[in-house]
């Protein structure tokens, strides 16, 4: 069973893990920690078997979401745990007025782009060099209303 939940900075050490194990150019420890402190209530965690596999961050600009990070444990992907975790993600945002929610990807990421479309998200824009190493990202968006 997966149980999504608020993340606590005891569950930073297997987040980090996992951001490494996910990108290219994984957040520093201490700025996921950072995040954590800004956003405490959009940074969620997906729990199996009490080991985290998963987690979402997000922040809320008045009535925009931004979703800043979702990584999987490469070991329990495609076990609809990133989708259960953006649904939540969502859901919590639209709680506090959100009416839509975007997102960047990098262009080369095409599973990525995928996973966000089934989700209802739309092309919405591009961003140049966007990344460390010079990628491009696209700009996904979705409106909650």
């Amino acid at each position: 069973m997966i149980r999504i939940r608020r993340f606590s900075p005891t569950d930073l050490g297997r987040v980090y893990d996992i951001e490494c194990k996910s990108f290219k150019d994984p957040y520093h420890i201490l700025f996921l920690l950072n995040l954590y402190e800004l956003y405490p209530d959009t940074f969620l965690v997906a729990e199996m078997n009490g080991i985290v596999v998963g987690y979402v961050i997000s922040r809320r600009v008045d009535t925009r979401g931004h979703i800043l990070a979702i990584a999987v444990d490469p070991q329990y992907r495609m076990l609809g745990i990133g989708r259960l975790l953006m649904e939540t993600v969502i859901e919590k945002l639209k709680s506090y007025g959100v009416l839509e929610v975007w997102l960047e990807v990098r262009v080369s990421n095409i599973s990525a782009i995928e996973f966000y479309k089934k989700l209802g998200f739309k092309r919405s824009g591009y961003a140049p060099s966007y990344y460390s190493d010079g990628e491009d990202a696209i700009i996904l968006k979705k409106y909650l209303y």
